[in-house]
């Protein structure tokens, strides 16, 4: 009996049994409670998840069933050690494990609303704005990568290193990382420039140098293009960039010039005609805005005539069917009016001078003839 005083009657880092077997109930209830409560925001949060709409308290519910089981049970045994007389010392090292174990769940938590905020603005934006749509993965990256470096710095000042000298020998060091990586960074701030500025979306018909091809992904170092002949093309976003790029995507409308060269022996009124006549054919198709057509030139070898129009609809295929249109009634107009297109030619004129027989004053004036003699 007296041992089982005394062990009852012992103190172990200042506190007796009794009072580590109070503290242990309160971290091992507080623990229960906590999970019971994370399990009931899991379920609210897979019923509303399962609905269409999206719920007011979808997001607050997602965020919070996030709450790992490290974390619970850090905070189960932080609220049983309030019951308990602990040393300065070991009083410090408790509140910093909690402290740390806060910040990394704050960390999760901040992570979790970032994707949750993605996914949503993804799914509201992508059929009417492409663009956000195509930018919000870089957006998201960024926004991760800044939350867990402020985490660990917050964990490296809780734990008593100084970051001030920390982050004085990052800026130097990273000067230097960023010399060795400037092409990697040169296309992550291209990837910045592509989402801020838009040049382009997913989806985009792009004309790069002697590429063409639909964008199907812009990442934060390379862009990726699908080629007419199926094939894919990556690109780093900086030589993207410093490329002269033709988003035929954004074509509104298209401008189209004729010419033609007819035979410098055509007549004059045949050549007042042609005008008249490619401003006929260009306006009997639609969408189409008529701008002029002009005896434009007098070349070397032949008449020179100009029409410009616009198609109204950025559709290539249309584009090409009314140009072979005009081009076929075209020629059998001039086949018809006797009209010769005009070809290149050249004409060289050669100079027949009359040959001029000289005769000299000595010498015999005729070949059987001798000369006379005293």
């Amino acid at each position: 009996m007296n041992e089982v005083e005394r062990l009852v009657d012992a103190t172990y880092l200042g506190n007796t049994l009794w009072e580590l077997t109070v503290a242990a109930g309160i971290a091992v209830g507080a623990f229960l409670i906590l999970l019971l409560i994370r399990r009931a925001i899991r379920a609210r949060y897979e019923k509303l998840a399962a609905t269409p709409q999206t719920e007011f308290l979808e997001l607050p519910t997602r965020i919070a069933s996030s709450t790992t089981a490290l974390t619970i049970t850090i905070a189960a045994l932080f609220i049983g050690a309030q019951w308990l007389t602990l040393p300065g010392t070991m009083r410090k090292i408790v509140i910093s494990i909690f402290t740390i174990a806060i910040f990394w769940q704050v960390g999760v938590w901040a992570t979790v609303a970032v994707v949750a905020f993605i996914e949503r603005r993804k799914r509201a934006t992508l059929g009417t704005d492409a663009a956000a749509a195509s930018s919000l993965g870089i957006i998201g990256f960024l926004a991760r990568a800044t939350i867990w470096s402020l985490v660990l710095l917050l964990t490296l000042d809780n734990l008593g290193i100084e970051i001030q000298p920390l982050l004085a020998g990052l800026g130097i060091g990273g000067i230097a990382v960023a010399l060795a990586a400037q092409n990697i960074l040169g296309d992550l701030f291209a990837s910045l420039s592509i989402t801020l500025d838009r040049p382009f979306v997913v989806g985009d018909s792009l004309q790069v140098d002697e590429f063409n091809g639909t964008v199907e992904y812009i990442g934060v170092k390379s862009t990726r293009l699908r080629s007419l002949s199926g094939e894919q093309i990556i690109m780093p976003n900086a030589n993207l960039l410093s490329s002269r790029v033709r988003n035929n995507s954004r074509m509104k409308q298209r401008r189209v010039v004729i010419n033609i060269s007819v035979d410098q022996q055509t007549d004059l009124a045949r050549l007042r005609a042609i005008p008249g006549k490619l401003r006929e054919l260009i306006e009997s198709h639609q969408p189409i805005k008529f701008d002029r057509s002009h005896f434009a030139k007098i070349s070397a070898s032949s008449f020179d005539f100009e029409a410009v129009y616009t198609v109204l609809t950025p559709n290539y295929a249309k584009h090409m069917e009314i140009l072979q249109d005009i081009n076929l009634r075209l020629v059998e107009w001039l086949r018809s009016e006797g009209i010769v297109l005009g070809t290149p030619q050249r004409v060289y004129y050669v100079d027949q001078q009359p040959q001029v027989v000289h005769s000299t004053l000595e010498g015999p004036t005729d070949q059987g003839e001798a000369p006379a003699q005293s």
